[in-house]
């Protein structure tokens, strides 16, 4: 997640600056076939240019609204997971008596907290994390605390030798997490440490916190439909490809009325208006595809390992203990 004001336009140009390329090699090829080679016949009409536009932006439109509505739904999730946190913490506390097992459960939900933003980091085949302006811009700008230190070594902090061997050995450590949770304070109701409705409330905590995870889930393991996101790509590409095709009769007419310098060399202008025009294009399907997957370590994301880390040293200090980790900062206005 971006924590400043605003990403400033030298860091826009350098992450973008691949298609920049691309588009000023698009743009100077037809004009140089069409003024110095002299094929005028490459010039095609502007209002078929315009409606392929016109369709683009409407396309281009819809899939940044639904990735973004794929961001803001894994924010509300998180930001039910910090609430749920704090309310397993304080019955955790005030529910049971002894204070080891009350301990047991909070550290335990770290270990599940812990469980879940890794598993929200694993790749998947349709993140772009990969692409050469992502890494690029991850290695300049801010680091991914899942890539840091390994799982195992995160566990260890939480839970004993063990559950940890246990966790590590299942396929959703996550899910399995939760259900030591829920035999631990079935336990505590067989020895009558709480009552039934204590247990009841609990065990709605355990539901609510599963809910959370599938959503979660959901998200990370369900991608933007590949056609519409296939067909968006394809139509920009084709749009920015015929763009100055379709500017060259435009600009050439601007000859007719023109004296000076730039008379018969207005058609040059094609370049750097059809790079501009395609441009917005191009960073408009590139914001899409950086905000489609909340979860996949992109300067973007939902700030799950920050959210995590508040959730610890709330429920810490519900503790009583006062030698709490850190709260994880923005490195160059960008944490997650």
């Amino acid at each position: 997640m971006h924590a400043g004001k605003s990403y400033s336009l030298k860091e826009f140009l350098v992450w973008t600056r691949r298609n920049i390329f691309k588009l000023i090699i698009i743009g100077v090829l037809p004009v140089v076939a069409y003024q110095l080679l002299g094929q005028k016949w490459i010039a095609l009409p502007w209002t078929v240019v315009a409606l392929l536009g016109t369709a683009t932006a409407f396309i281009v439109g819809f899939k940044n609204t639904q990735t973004y509505s794929r961001t803001w739904e894994a924010r509300q999730i998180w930001g039910a997971i910090l609430n749920s946190s704090r309310a397993w913490g304080i019955m955790s506390r005030d529910f049971l008596n002894d204070q080891k097992t009350a301990q047991t459960l909070i550290y335990r939900h770290f270990a599940w907290l812990t469980a879940l933003r890794y598993q929200m980091r694993e790749y998947r085949a349709w993140e772009t994390t990969h692409k050469s302006y992502n890494e690029e811009y991850r290695a300049s700008f801010y680091t991914i605390p899942e890539q840091e230190t390994t799982l195992e070594t995160e566990l260890a902090k939480y839970l004993s030798p063990e559950e940890q061997s246990y966790i590590l050995s299942t396929k959703n450590r996550a899910a399995q997490i939760l259900s030591l949770q829920s035999k631990t304070i079935k336990a505590a109701f067989d020895r009558q440490e709480i009552d039934s409705i204590q247990l009841v409330e609990m065990q709605k905590a355990i539901k609510d916190l599963y809910d959370q995870q599938g959503k979660s889930e959901r998200i990370k393991n369900f991608p933007y439909p590949r056609q519409f996101a296939t067909i968006n790509a394809f139509f920009i590409k084709l749009f920015c490809l015929l763009l100055p095709f379709g500017m060259l009769k435009e600009f050439d007419k601007l000859n007719d009325g023109l004296s000076g310098f730039m008379h018969g060399y207005m058609v040059w202008l094609v370049i750097p208006f059809s790079v501009l025009i395609s441009w917005v294009y191009t960073s408009l399907e590139q914001v899409g595809e950086s905000t489609e997957n909340p979860f996949e370590g992109s300067a973007n994301d939902v700030p799950i390992s920050q959210m995590s880390r508040t959730i610890e040293i709330d429920l810490r200090e519900m503790l009583g203990e006062t030698d709490l980790p850190p709260a994880l900062q923005a490195k160059n206005n960008i944490v997650l």
